[in-house]
Parts: C-alpha cells; structure tokens; sequence
C-alpha cells in the first residue's frame, strides 16, 4: 500500500460515509424542510455530517487505544505511535463535538448563528442547563480530557483508564437520539449504547491498522491481525444482536420493514453488514493464513481498505437513521399515566406467581454477558479436555448455574416489576448480591483462565496478562481482604438505601446498571472471601471465616429489620407515585421487602456456613492423611522425638 493511500484512508472513509449519509437522508426524508421550525439547509445537512466525523474520530481513538492494549507490546514503535494517534484523533473528537453541540442548538432552537451577544447568552444556557447541551458538553470535554491524557501516558495499565475515558464519550451520544423518549427506551438506550462502542471498537481498529502499517514490523503483521480479527469477531457479534434490538424497538412491526423509510434504510443497513460478516469470515479463514504463510501483506491491505470502505457506507446510512422517522411514535400518549411519566413504560398488570416466569424485560447487556461468559467458561474447559487436562464437571455446573440465575434476574420477572415495586428490587438485590455469588465463586474462572487462555511470549498482554495484572494489583488485594469484603458487603447496603444511590439507581437506565455491577461484585468479593477456590492475597483461618459470616449475617439482620419496621417511604415520590391499583400499598411492599431481606436472605448465609463447615472437615481430612503419610515415611520420627523429649523432661524433674 503506498504511503498516499495508506494516509488517504481516513479521508476515504469519511467521503464514502458523506456520501451514504446524503443518499440516507433524502431517501429517509431527513433532507425536506420542515414544516414547523425548520432550522435551514445547513443545520439539516451540517449536524449529520458533522456528527458522522464524531463517530468516525472516536472510534479511531478508540481503535487505537485497543490496539496498544491488546495487540502490542509496551516497546515496539506501533504502539507509540497508536498512542500518538489516539490523541490527534481525540483532538479532532474534541472540535467536532463542540462544533455538533453547536449545531444541535440552532437545529432545537431555530436561532440563526449570531456573534452577538444575546445568542452567546441562550447558547452558553443551553449547554449548562439543557440536558441535551450539556451532553454535548460532557463529550467535548471527555474527548478533550483524552488527548491530553495521550500526550502524557505511556503505561499500559494507565492508558487502560484512558481507553476507558474515550468509550465514556460515547454515552451521552447513546442517551441522545431516539432512545429519549421511545417506548422501551431502556433498551434502545443500551442498544445503541452497544452499537456504537463495539462498532467503534470493530471501524476504529482497522482503520489504525492500516495507518500503521509502515511500523509494523513484516513478521508480527499476521499476530496483530490475528489478535485484531479476535476483538472484531466479538465487535461483530455484539454489534448485530444489538442492531437487530434497535430495530425492532424503533420498527414496532414486521410491516415497517418495508413500507417505511425508516425501515428501508434499516435493510440497507442489514446489507451492507451482512457484506461485512462475509469480509470477516473470509479475513478470518483466509488472508490470516496467508499471512502466516508467505508474510505478503498486499492483498491484505486492499481487503482491508475495501472493507473499510463498506464500514464507512454503514456509518452513513446509521447518520441517516439518527434523522429519520421512525414508525414507533417517539412521544408519551396524550394522557399519560402516573408509571408512564416516571419509568416510560405502561404499568404492567397484577404481579402473580406465573408472572415471575412468563414476564420478560430483557436487558441486552446481561444478555450478552452471560452469553459470553458460559461460552468463554465451556470453551475453556474444552481447551483442557483437549489436552489431556481434567476440570471438575461441578464447577462448570456451577458456573453456569450462575450465569443463568443472572440471566433470569436482569431479564425475566423479576425485572419486569423491579421498577415498580420495591419487594421485586429487594429480592433481585438479595439474589444478585448473595444468591448468584454463591453458585459463580466455586465455579474458579480465575483458576480455569490461568491454566486455559494461552501464554503470551512476545511482551504483550492478551487475556491471561490482563487478568494477572488485575488480580495481583495492590486495589485488588485490598478489595478482596476479607476484613474490607465484609465491611464493603455490609456496608453498601446501608449507604445504597439511605442516600441519593438508590434514587439514582431508579430513575437513572446507567444508575440501574451501575447497581447491578456493585452488588455483584461486593457479593462476589464476600463470599470468594469465605469459601473461594481462586488464590487470594488473604484467607482467614476456617473459625474466623465463620466469626466474618456471623457478623455478616448479624448486620444483615438488622438491615432487614431496619425495613421492615420502617414507617416511611425511602422513594415516597417514585413507588408511592407509581398509580398502581392493585397489590398491597407501597409502604406495605416496601416492609415487605425488609421482610424479603431478612428471610430470604439469611438462607445463603446459611448455605455458606454448611460449605465452611464441609472445606473445614475436608482440611482436617487432608491434614490427618498428610501427617499420616510424613509419619509412614519417617517412621514416626516425630511421635519418638516427642516421646525422648517428654522422658529427658520426666528425668529432669526427678533430678
């Protein structure tokens, strides 16, 4: 590939991805004036435009960043110079976010661009006190943040944080759009919160693939690829289950498919991915073999340039989309009811057993999450079957019972009515925080990962490094003492429901996620604490582990107490204001939901002091048949050391 080329790939991409908006727009509609408030020709070609290089430069500081984590090592000139790429491409991130914040005001606004006073007024109002401003805000500053951090970091671990802050300015982009006030925007919002990382994740690495490729050394092209084609594999997967849930939240019917805009851009869409899975597959089984075999790279680089060429296309007519109709109607109904206005949903009917088995509320992050970690688990242990190596067949059972339950408590019943009553949050809580632990922890995946993912040599990190790194840091260490395991599993439960988190966590799709993720993993750091196989830094002896559990056990009491004899309502103006006509009264659920925590959640304590109880007995047993074996192979050394030691005693006293 010439250099001319290799550098006019950006260019290329962002012209194809113009030119498939423009097609997108005038064949959704999104180019016809509007006939109320039209902000003009240039706000309805500019914001989209502009937008598509907001994309297009987040993915590649994103792509870059990914590459430097995962495919090279701390050393090699490649890596420096992703470093070196992620931050111009955060730089140019930073002017187009701020540039598309702009716009975004004269298209809601319908105010001309002005240098005069009043419009820098209503301009500087509209990014501090309106929440799509503010957004826009977040971004261009988040993007700013990055490209200095760029600039100033080098280590691996450290630009782990930076990669994290560069997805981070892509939510307030995923809480934009049509997911604000669509139906089920719960999971419109983590669908295209999904679509675009890993859309990013997938363009953004291939793109700075071919920007490095001068600095890529001829004999390690093919490893990068290979470690490149692994994340994208997984980028494509996520990206078509969550663009199928997009669709079918905004499409409504199988009828819009095809009788509307909308839905005809959606085919396009599909097309041109379907293209791409076929490029991949074709990558995959194809071009990372010649590579390996010959070293010549040059029908790799056309691939990849082609390939890039379709993404951009698909970048495109996904702008598009973002300014086009949709079929479902993006508004609240004329009278909407009191669940309506709150959760922006319809209240469900009447909770009743069945329904804990036949409602569903699928939330697609868990839904993929869980989806991997069975797969990644069982295709561990397979690595080992394969060779020669044995795993417990109860720990794979009770790794995947785990992940089960957890698939079942963020997707099924109990999810269905968490938003609406507060014994259903109660009990998801108990059972994500104690229950699902208790069937992950003797699963081992910290132990099956060391002896399953493979070694690397060259000085890069791969999983089996990552996790290393993890594990063996000092936060890690302190998180996972046990005095501090009990303090944060205890703890949290007071301080979540008795300050502003648990306000957040139900008004808020990324403070209900967030909640998930900390009391699954304060659960799961408790209860590796007390009967963990995985090697940790500290485990207390087997009478203090049961001294740790009763504490627990007492301070979880109390807590449930604490609800249960509770007059008040901890969300009066949320579970009160909900507008149910039928079950009990909040206040009553919610005492039932004290009830819940301190019943049902004791049986899990209970189930942990029986598996101390059985890991006690069982070290007795190995320490019986330890001492035994020492005392077969010496002879009962130490038995006559002590017998001679006791006589010479007897014989000193007499003296």
């Amino acid at each position: 590939m010439s250099r001319i080329l290799r550098l006019s790939t950006p260019a290329l991409v962002l012209a194809v991805a113009c030119g498939a908006l423009i097609a997108a727009l005038f064949s959704g509609g999104g180019a016809a004036p509007l006939s109320i408030g039209d902000p003009g020709a240039t706000v309805r070609f500019g914001l989209p435009m502009v937008t598509v290089v907001v994309y297009l430069s987040a993915a590649t500081t994103i792509g870059a960043v990914m590459l430097a984590l995962w495919a090279f090592t701390a050393t090699e000139v490649a890596y420096f110079k992703a470093i070196d790429v992620a931050a111009a491409s955060a730089m140019v991130l930073t002017v187009a976010s701020a540039v598309t914040g702009i716009f975004t005001f004269l298209n809601v606004s319908q105010t001309p661009f002005s240098t005069d006073q009043s419009f820098g007024k209503a301009l500087g109002f509209f990014f501090t006190e309106i929440s799509l401003g503010q957004a826009w805000l977040i971004t261009t500053f988040t993007a700013a943040l990055v490209a200095v951090l760029c600039f100033a970091v080098t280590n691996q671990t450290a630009l782990f944080f930076v990669g994290l802050a560069a997805v981070g300015t892509l939510v307030p982009m995923a809480l934009q759009g049509h997911s604000a006030g669509i139906s089920g925007h719960a999971m419109a919002i983590t669908s295209l919160g999904l679509h675009i990382v890993f859309v990013s994740v997938w363009l953004g690495g291939l793109l700075v693939l071919v920007l490095l490729k001068r600095t890529i050394e001829p004999g390690r092209l093919a490893t990068v690829v290979a470690r490149y084609s692994t994340i994208a594999l997984v980028s494509f997967i996520v990206v078509v289950v969550s663009g199928v849930a997009n669709a079918v939240v905004r499409l409504g019917t199988w009828e819009a498919l095809y009788t509307t805009p909308y839905g005809l851009l959606v085919l396009v869409k599909v097309a041109l991915f379907v293209l791409l899975g076929v490029f991949g597959l074709w990558q995959r089984g194809f071009l990372i073999g010649r590579l390996v075999a010959t070293s010549k790279a040059r029908y790799f680089w056309i691939f990849a340039t082609l390939e890039l060429t379709v993404m951009g296309a698909a970048s495109g007519v996904a702008a598009g989309l973002s300014r086009t109709a949709t079929p479902v109607v993006q508004s609240l109904n004329q009278s909407p009811t009191p669940a309506e206005i709150l959760t922006g949903d319809v209240l469900p009917s009447e909770l009743t057993l069945e329904k804990y088995f036949t409602a569903w509320n699928f939330d697609l992050i868990w839904m993929l999450i869980t989806a991997f970690a069975i797969f990644f688990y069982i295709f561990g242990v397979y690595r080992l079957n394969r060779r020669g190596d044995k795993w417990p067949i109860m720990r794979t059972v009770s790794w995947i019972g785990g992940m089960l339950l957890l698939f079942y408590v963020t997707n099924g019943g109990i999810n269905s009515y968490e938003a609406y009553l507060f014994s259903a949050h109660m009990a998801a809580h108990m059972t994500i925080g104690m229950m699902i632990p208790i069937l992950l922890v003797p699963g081992a995946p910290v132990t099956l990962a060391m002896r399953a993912v493979l070694k690397r040599t060259d000085g890069s990190r791969g999983g089996r490094e990552w996790i290393l790194k993890a594990v063996h840091s000092k936060y890690a260490g302190f998180i996972s003492h046990p005095a501090f395991a009990t303090i944060n599993f205890v703890g949290s439960l007071w301080l979540f429901y008795y300050s502003p988190l648990f306000r957040w966590s139900a008004i808020d799709h990324i403070g209900h996620e967030w909640m998930i993720v900390h009391f699954l993993i304060t659960g799961y750091l408790f209860v590796q604490s007390l009967i963990g196989i995985d090697p940790v830094p500290v485990r207390l002896s087997y009478p203090f582990r049961l001294l740790q559990l009763l504490i627990a056990m007492t301070m979880h009491a109390f807590f449930g107490l604490a609800i249960m004899s509770g007059n008040a309502l901890l969300l009066a103006d949320w579970y009160g204001a909900m507008g149910r006509t039928w079950g009990v009264s909040p206040l009553q659920d919610q005492q039932n939901g004290g009830g819940i925590a301190w019943s049902v959640g004791e049986i899990p304590n209970a189930i942990m002091a029986i598996f101390i109880a059985i890991q006690w007995n069982r070290n007795d047993v190995k320490l019986a048949k330890r001492v035994d074996r020492n005392a077969d192979r010496t002879g009962d050394a130490e038995l006559k050391a002590y017998n001679e030691m006791l006589a010479l005693t007897a014989k000193r006293d007499d003296r």
